[in-house]
């Protein structure tokens, strides 16, 4: 007797618009985020269940806040307020700082997905401090996380110029993409830029000793992306400049990893350094 074929077990649906507290449009903006989150940008199943219901329960608790379920203009108008009295409840609900985290970094995620369509804003969780994350965790970024990070998007709510957005994205791809140190991509200069067919750079490391290092295609395209807005003549100067065209600091770049780090609910220990090294 032929063994019959062992099945694996099948998987129940995402939710759906059902799911959510909210009004008929976020809630569908919801479900649809989920089969994005799911599809297009490839989370586990684990990530997208998990960050299903941080939104469903960040959505009730709007709906008691409020009175009501919210709907886009609720979304719209979000306060710093709103968003810490969210953290206090589920403080009181027991949740450890490491859920907290990964409960605001799913709303953000969401209202980022449904800010292109006009219907919430982001700009809030600047404004809002999130809880310390336990020191034991490992540095290294996950994979998410770290695209996360080089992604310029997740910025665009910043009062900031497009340019600056794209430069520190580059840096940052540079230091994802390629391992270079922070101040190894800003030791490259305009002449020696790693866009087009130069797929490879060299620059100065540790003790002064060269290194010629791989640039993989999307890094050469952040850096494209860049130059394209940058408003500066870089000819015979830095790739990277600063905001009145001279040397870039580190500490630029250090502290617009600090801000995504509070945007995106990452631990204290997704630097720069540890970007380098995920």
């Amino acid at each position: 007797m032929r063994d019959s074929p062992v099945r694996a077990p099948r998987q129940k649906p995402l939710p759906d618009a059902s799911y959510f507290q909210a009004a008929p449009a976020i809630a569908e903006e919801a479900a649809l985020w989920l089969r994005y989150l799911a599809g297009e940008r490839r989370a586990s199943r684990h990530t997208v269940e998990a960050y299903g219901r941080d939104l469903a329960t960040f959505l009730g608790f709007l709906a008691h806040h409020t009175g009501e379920r919210p709907d886009a203009g609720a979304l719209k108008s979000l306060q710093p307020a709103d968003l810490r009295a969210f953290m206090a409840k589920r403080r009181r609900d027991g949740l450890e700082s490491r859920s907290l985290l990964r409960a605001l970094a799913a709303v953000r995620n969401f209202l980022r997905f449904i800010e292109k369509k006009g219907l919430a804003r982001t700009d809030v969780f600047g404004a809002v401090r999130p809880p310390k994350r336990p020191h034991s965790l490992p540095k290294a970024l996950t994979v998410p996380d770290a695209r996360d990070v080089v992604d310029p998007e997740q910025r665009a709510g910043e009062a900031r110029e497009p340019w600056v957005i794209a430069r520190d994205a580059a840096v940052l791809a540079l230091l994802y993409g390629a391992g270079l140190r922070i101040s190894e991509a800003l030791s490259i200069g305009s002449a020696e830029a790693p866009v087009g067919a130069a797929d490879r750079v060299t620059i100065l490391g540790k003790g002064g000793k060269s290194r010629t290092v791989p640039v993989i295609a999307p890094v050469r395209a952040a850096i494209e992306a860049y130059l394209a807005l940058c408003p500066y003549d870089l000819a015979g100067g830095p790739l990277f400049v600063g905001a009145r065209g001279g040397p870039l600091s580190p500490r630029i770049i250090q502290l617009a990893v600090q801000r995504l780090r509070g945007a995106l609910g990452l631990p204290e220990s997704a630097t720069p350094h540890a970007l380098r090294h995920s």
